[in-house]
């Protein structure tokens, strides 16, 4: 008998489906905080992070956002739009809402039809084999089990500057009752640029604060100047090589000063400054279990921690924080635990998106790293163009395609695009990909 406790999803279900696909069915339990959209310590919710406030919500706003450049370029192509066009951001928000409560029901009937035993509370670990439940009330229950899975993901982080409360998170961000008419980010990776596309694509002023030169840091160099490019394009005024030092509520909004004298004026100040860990309730140096000064739970190759029946998986380890590789880590955990199949994560030709406007989606080496790490020479390929679409709507905007390949072997080593539906397409290519024959074979 084996009860599994799982404070935050984060993609256990799919873990939970790899159990019950075994011949021997085991006894499996999640604890979980109450849901709400906006996560703290003492709320969560079935789906975790992509689901409730990450992925899905995201990209609910990500398509209503490019509606408002698409209703401009349509007037080039004969639709007579009023120059006035409103936008009800309640109505979105609302849809949104409502999309990711339907999505917290459809995991919680899926753990139930499984034969999992939900707890709606927050766990603790307080032995290597026994876990407390805080339940809504306060009562508090314990369980015994053989494995203990920590899978509690991460959480939004904020800088230590005067008049940080001012501010929000990404987690905020997808639940303002205002639309803000002037926002400063601050920030330069996925977070920043995504929400910089989505206020600005719904009329707002935006103000995107970075510290490198280029927003993106670990994406290819002519990818990042290209996002940048566009970026600018589409009215976001950008900062380089710049932080926040102060934040200042006044009446006109929130004064914000920037490390190089200026002052910006918003109605929302969003810090996409990264994320730490989600570990620091758990009890986790009451029983051993060691981690890192970030707080994320050290673990071997196999997803198992220096205390043998604890076992971490997902962003709260700190390895690759993507959604497809949790769910790759608990899959394999699942198969190397109960399927008497040990099975090691393949951090490898990960594919990931950029859900900027247009987008970026990559897979395999930046043509940076290729130099860096490739075994003799490389070829790069490029293929820069405007899209048909921009030919007469006039948008300056160009889509480009990189392939970086092994000049030896002509192996594909990594690939990149930016330009409309990028993240679809890679996708694509990704399951089909094979190595491209030498010529003459």
């Amino acid at each position: 008998m084996v009860l599994n406790v799982i404070r935050k999803f984060n993609w256990a279900i799919n873990t939970l489906t790899s159990l019950f696909s075994t011949n021997v069915i085991f006894k499996v339990g999640i604890c979980e905080l109450p849901f709400h959209p906006i996560s703290s310590e003492v709320v969560g919710g079935v789906g975790g992070t992509c689901v409730i406030r990450g992925c899905v919500p995201k990209k609910i706003l990500v398509y209503g956002a490019t509606f408002g450049p698409e209703i401009q370029d349509s007037r080039e192509y004969g639709w007579q739009v009023s120059e006035n066009v409103d936008f009800d951001w309640k109505k979105l928000l609302q849809k949104k809402t409502e999309e990711i409560v339907r999505l917290n029901g459809v995991y919680k009937r899926l753990l139930s039809n499984a034969g999992v035993k939900l707890f709606e509370g927050e766990g603790r670990i307080v032995g290597p084999n026994e876990v407390e439940v805080i339940q809504l009330d306060g009562t508090k229950l314990s369980y015994t089990a053989k494995h203990i899975l920590i899978a509690t993901g991460s959480r939004a982080q904020r800088p230590d500057i005067p008049g940080q409360e001012l501010g929000i998170t990404s987690d905020e961000a997808l639940s303002l009752d205002e639309l803000p008419k002037r926002v400063v980010i601050l920030g330069g990776g996925y977070i920043a640029v995504e929400f910089a596309s989505i206020w600005r694509g719904m009329g707002s002023t935006v103000n995107l604060c970075f510290r490198r030169e280029l927003p993106l840091r670990g994406f290819d160099d002519e990818m990042r100047a290209l996002v940048a490019r566009n970026l600018e394009g589409r009215g976001i005024i950008l900062h380089p090589q710049t932080t926040l030092t102060q934040l200042v509520k006044t009446e006109d909004g929130i004064k914000v000063t920037t490390d190089h004298g200026e002052e910006l004026m918003a109605d929302a100040v969003l810090f996409a400054t990264g994320r730490i860990p989600n570990s620091k309730r758990l009890n986790l140096q009451a029983v051993g279990v060691e981690v890192d000064k970030t707080g994320a739970v050290k673990v071997d190759e196999f997803s198992r921690t220096n205390v043998p029946s604890v076992w971490a998986i997902g962003d709260v380890t700190n390895r690759m924080n993507l959604t497809p590789v949790a769910l790759m880590e608990g899959t394999l955990f699942a198969k190397t635990v109960f399927g008497n199949e040990p099975s090691k994560p393949d951090y490898s030709n990960i594919p990931c998106a950029v859900f900027c406007i247009p987008p970026l989606s990559v897979v395999g080496l930046s043509e940076e790293q290729a130099i860096e790490q490739a075994d003799g020479d490389i070829l790069v390929f490029t293929s820069g163009f405007n899209p048909m679409k921009n030919s007469i709507s006039g948008r300056q905007e160009k889509t480009l395609m990189k392939l970086i390949v092994s000049a030896e072997t002509d192996k594909v080593l990594g690939a990149s695009m930016c330009g409309p539906d990028a993240a679809e397409i890679m996708q694509i290519k990704v399951k089909v990909w094979c190595v491209r024959p030498r010529l003459g074979s």
